[in-house]
């Protein structure tokens, strides 16, 4: 299991190098043009007045990505591969994945040109394309992986872990592109050997669990037959994954909200200089981080279900901690930062660990059910309203935080107001007791009590000497081996 979670390092560093560079690269501040900088496409709120060319080519790229979850995880689901469903679909991405990873930063034109814009278009599409292909088998395997609960929860808080560290690791560019244009290189290249680090480092973690772990040892399942749409409108049927797809959504438009809106909350509403976001960033990270060993004694005690909704309940009143900012000025902007992280940090340890776990509980109470294991397409559906949900909040977002203001047009960056960002809060704080609200309808009991019985007929079978499919054992020892089993 910590083997497994190893990929999860790998995957999370290549996705925090996007999120967290790909517009600081393409889209530089005035600051950094004089660094050396280089404008590669045309800047400013020139798509509809307030959104970037960047920001065009990233949301329809989203799209792209949330169609191909499904179909990934049909494929894997119905995979025939000797050496199991999903080791071969995650070795078969990560090293293009990570050289893909690379190439987004490597536009040919050293100027404003079309040319990058194709460029990019290309190849962020390309990197969504085979950052599902790892992801979606990879996160299946959490259910099949997991045999006990006490496994997946394990799993979960290991990946959860991993994912923080590679997030991190992926932020390590602010540190040392300095020191390498200090040693000569150019502004774009400063970034581009350490992105070429980065990449090298997690396309050995993503391989890992693929070499070192044996599919076939630990997951004895029969492939799905359902094609496509007929997998995805099964997995939807279920009522139960309905109800938490519904809440999950809440939780994601919440949470997005938050985060794309942490920097104006900390430069506008709180009156302190943006350098602090990444340090209550940071600290809500690292406290949240502290939490996880105490979540499966939790979970033990208090169930998943209960444990979410109290996630759900911890991250509403953080939000409406950042919506009260306006109306208490004369309490220190720095005061409500800390207060914010001690408060969201333990709602996001039970909210980055407890969710895939139950995706994988409805998952095999459903494999039990109808006899189809469609783990993939489970965890693929999950992602898919998680993608939803995140350009969702971004839509929000910008036409919320702007009211009040007049946008500059020739600007890469939004002008929010204090006003609109107070309601950005309140919005967040619905969204996510909503969430609560709607998991309240998820049945848990059930969805435990049905992994909890016996595969039908497995008493049948002695583990010492199995009967094969296409043999019939003589009747005087099936007598006998039925009474040795009693």
């Amino acid at each position: 299991m910590i083997i497994f979670s190893i990929g999860q390092l790998g995957w999370s560093m290549l996705s925090g190098i996007i999120n967290a560079w790909l517009v600081t690269f393409y889209l530089p501040t005035q600051s950094d043009i004089e660094l050396g900088a280089t404008q590669f496409i045309k800047p400013g709120l020139v798509i509809l007045g307030f959104l970037t060319i960047l920001g065009l080519i990233t949301a329809l790229s989203r799209i792209f990505d949330a169609v191909t979850d499904p179909l990934i995880a049909n494929l894997s689901d119905r995979s025939r591969n000797k050496r199991g469903r999903r080791i071969p679909f995650m070795q078969l991405a990560a090293i293009p994945l990570s050289v893909v990873t690379v190439l987004l930063f490597c536009a040919p034109v050293n100027a404003i040109s079309g040319i990058n814009i194709a460029w990019i278009s290309v190849f962020i599409v390309l990197f969504y394309l085979f950052m599902t292909m790892y992801c979606t088998p990879y996160n299946a395997l959490i259910s099949e992986f997991g045999k006990t609960q006490e496994d997946r929860m394990f799993i979960s808080t290991a990946i959860s872990l991993t994912f923080f560290a590679g997030t991190l690791l992926a932020y390590t560019p602010f540190v040392f592109a300095g020191v390498l244009r200090g040693a000569g290189l150019s502004f774009g290249w400063s970034y581009r050997a350490c992105f070429i680090a980065l990449a090298v480092i997690a396309c050995v973690a993503m391989l890992l669990p693929t070499f070192l772990l044996k599919e076939k040892e630990f997951v004895d399942t029969e492939p799905s037959n359902q094609n496509m749409f007929k997998s995805l409108a099964s997995t939807f049927k279920n009522k139960d994954f309905r109800v938490f797809v519904g809440s999950d959504i809440m939780y994601w438009v919440g949470l997005t909200l938050f985060q794309t809106g942490l920097p104006f909350f900390v430069k506008v509403s709180m009156g302190i200089d943006e350098s602090y976001t990444m340090i209550f960033m940071g600290g809500m990270t690292v406290l949240s981080a502290a939490f996880y060993p105490f979540v499966t004694s939790f979970v033990r005690k208090f169930g998943k279900k209960k444990l979410v909704i109290a996630g759900f309940l911890g991250l509403a009143l953080a939000y409406i901690v950042t919506a009260l900012i306006k109306f208490i000025p004369a309490v220190p902007g720095v005061v409500f930062g800390v207060l914010i992280c001690v408060i969201a940090a333990f709602p996001m340890a039970l909210l980055g660990i407890i969710p895939q776990s139950i995706v994988a509980d409805v998952a095999e109470a459903e494999g039990k059910v109808t006899g189809e294991n469609r783990e993939g397409m489970f965890f693929a559906a999950r992602t898919f309203a998680m993608k939803w949900g995140q350009s969702l909040a971004m839509l929000i977002f910008t036409s919320l935080a702007i009211i009040g203001t007049v946008q500059n047009t020739d600007s890469n960056d939004i002008t929010a107001s204090s006003t609109g960002l107070m309601i950005v809060a309140f919005v967040a704080m619905a969204f996510c007791a909503l969430g609560a609200v709607i998991l309240g309808f998820y049945n848990e009991k059930k969805v435990m009590s049905i992994i909890a019985k016996p595969e039908e007929g497995a008493a049948e079978i002695t583990p010492e000497a199995p009967v094969a499919a296409d043999e019939e054992a003589p009747a005087e020892e099936a007598s006998a081996d039925k009474k040795d089993e009693e």
